[in-house]
Formats: structure tokens, C-alpha cells, sequence
């Protein structure tokens, strides 16, 4: 059975190798995320951590249209964003396990990730921290008289936090190019918007009233989100001023942890909303479009989705196995 080989597509057309690079990106997102809520069960993994799972399509999209030198700055649940900002998955997964090969030296766990190589700046647990530095990306961007736009990727909950407006309000006011990527999920840890905000909101109609534009889209369409992403980040490039993407979507597992919420008889939802959500799920809904479109068969994406679990499944293990921090480096500032 053959693997699908990216770098060799013979498709003859520019949007099939785009579908199918979205995919890969895809499938590289979840299924490290499935391993690794598979051993953090094994509780190795000391640092609490938010999966994402289910909401890989925000993340592919906005950086599937992005540059290398572009800089992402995200928040907890931050492994999306730093996988598809090109982090590595080895590194990932030696920062949960504390190892000293990890992003942040095995010091920082599962919501302090950086790859700044790849323009993975920075991860805070600290709700609309990013938006802030984000935008001070972008003024330093425009200062430099670069081309390159920054993203703070967020969930609707950070717009409960002044913080948020404060740094929108600047980013309009100064035209900066920064995108604002709201992930609404619908909750902030367990309480739905409709307990933290007034009847009838609509997130966008707020932001626009800071005069930024403002799109609201189907988060769990890998190719909606990213050709709508593009359209916004050639706005930012040429000087436009800053964009809300607000990206409906949603968590399959706890706020915080690998299990499922009725695995612990939570209430504040229930199996069957999640089930419904799943049923949209990005992975499956991109394996349909590359199967409808005639760009591969299902044998071949199967086969495909079987060799990278494989090999990220030996690519976590390796880190597991990789050395811990040495005590000497415990005040090291690098």
C-alpha cells in the first residue's frame, strides 16, 4: 500500500498539494496529542497539560498562511499552535516528560513552549497575556519597516480580561499588523458564555466597535481557515491594520488533563453535545474533501495516517528516554 509522499505529490495542481499539506499538518497535530494524552494517563508527565484535541484545524489554517519569520505567540493550550508553527514533536513531548532535550529545557512543561527558529515565540497560562505581547511584536514590525505580521492565537474566555481590549484598542489605533485568532470553544474551563456574557453577544460586533475587521468562521474547516487566514495576512502586509478571526470550534477532552469529561461525571456538559461536535471533527472532514476530489483513496490516507502514528509514537518514547536537566543548569538564564 503506498504512503502518500508530500514533497513528491504528482497531482499536477497547486490545490491538491495545499489540501494535502493541510492534511499532513492535520494528522501530525492530533495524533500527537492523542499519544500524548495516552501517557500522560501513565502520570510521567508531571505539568498540567491542555490538549487540544479538535481544534487542530485553527491552528493548521492560520499557520499553513503564514512565514517562518511571521511570529505566533499562543496560551495554555498551546501544542496546536507550536506543532503547526513547525515545533518539533521530540522536543514537545521531552518538555512534558522534563527532560532536558525539551523546547524550554524540560523547565518550562506543557504552557511554556517556544521554538523561535520557527517564529514560535512564546506560550502563557496568563488569559490574554499574549495579545498584549503580540501587539508589541507588530509595533516592533512596523518600526523595523518589515513585512512580517505577528498572531496571538486565544480563546473566547481571554475576552473576559481587560487586557484584551487594551491591546485591540492600541493595535487599531497604530494599524499594526497582528492577528487576533479566537478559538471559541464555547468554554472557558467549565462555564459556557452564556454565564460570563450578556444574551445575544456576538465577539465580533465588539471588536468592530474598536474598528478592526472582524470574520467568523467554521473553525473545524482546515481550508475555510486557511483561506481566510491568507486573505487576512496579506491585509496585515500591506499595512491595513490588525484582523479578528473568531473561529467556532471545540475541546473533546477536559479543560485540563487527558481524560474525557464524562470519564469523571462532569456535568457542565454532556457526552452527547461533545459526540455532535465530533461528528464535525477537522481530520475527517479533510480526509473526505481529498477523497471526493480525487486526490488520494482512503487505503492511501489510512496508510498514511498508520506510518505517522508509528513514527511519532517512537519519537515520543525516544524522549522519554532523553536525559533530565542537570542540577547545575537549575539557574541558568537562557
Amino acid at each position: 500500500m503506498q504512503v502518500l509522499d508530500l514533497a513528491g505529490t504528482e497531482q499536477g495542481s497547486s490545490q491538491a498539494h495545499l489540501l494535502l499539506k493541510l492534511h499532513k499538518n492535520l494528522l501530525n497535530v492530533r495524533l500527537t496529542e492523542e499519544l500524548l494524552a495516552e501517557r500522560y494517563r501513565e502520570q510521567e508527565m508531571r505539568t498540567p497539560a491542555h490538549f487540544g484535541s479538535g481544534q487542530e484545524a485553527v491552528a493548521v489554517g492560520v499557520c499553513v498562511a503564514l512565514r517562518q519569520t511571521d511570529a505566533v505567540f499562543s496560551h495554555h493550550r498551546c501544542h496546536n499552535h507550536y506543532l503547526a508553527k513547525g515545533g518539533s514533536v521530540y522536543q514537545l513531548a521531552a518538555e512534558l516528560y522534563g527532560r532536558a532535550d525539551g523546547c524550554s529545557g524540560g523547565r518550562g512543561g506543557s504552557v511554556h513552549l517556544t521554538a523561535p527558529e520557527q517564529g514560535f515565540i512564546a506560550t502563557s497560562a496568563i488569559l490574554g497575556e499574549m495579545t498584549a505581547v503580540a501587539v508589541g511584536a507588530a509595533l516592533s514590525f512596523r518600526m523595523d519597516r518589515s513585512d512580517h505580521v505577528a498572531v496571538t492565537f486565544f480563546g473566547e474566555g481571554a475576552m473576559d480580561e481587560g487586557a484584551f481590549y487594551e491591546a485591540l484598542n492600541y493595535a487599531s489605533i497604530k494599524k499594526l499588523p497582528v492577528l487576533f485568532a479566537c478559538e471559541n470553544n464555547l468554554y472557558a474551563t467549565e462555564s459556557p458564555m452564556s454565564v460570563r456574557q450578556a444574551p445575544g453577544t456576538e465577539l465580533c460586533e465588539r471588536v468592530r466597535a474598536f474598528k478592526v475587521d472582524a470574520i467568523k468562521l467554521d473553525g473545524n474547516d482546515v481550508l475555510e481557515v486557511y483561506r481566510t487566514a491568507e486573505k487576512a495576512v496579506a491585509q496585515l502586509r500591506r499595512g491595513e491594520g490588525p484582523v479578528f478571526l473568531e473561529c467556532m470550534t471545540y475541546r473533546w477532552r477536559e479543560h485540563v488533563g487527558p481524560h474525557f469529561d464524562d470519564e469523571l461525571n462532569r456535568t457542565y456538559r454532556t457526552r452527547e453535545e461533545v459526540e455532535r461536535w465530533m461528528r464535525h471533527c477537522p481530520v475527517k472532514r479533510s480526509e473526505q474533501r481529498l477523497v471526493e476530489l480525487d486526490i488520494c483513496t482512503r487505503d492511501e490516507l489510512d496508510a498514511l495516517r498508520e506510518k505517522m502514528h508509528a513514527e511519532i509514537a517512537a519519537t515520543i518514547e525516544r524522549a522519554r528516554d532523553a536525559p533530565w536537566p542537570n542540577v547545575s543548569t537549575l539557574f541558568d538564564w537562557t
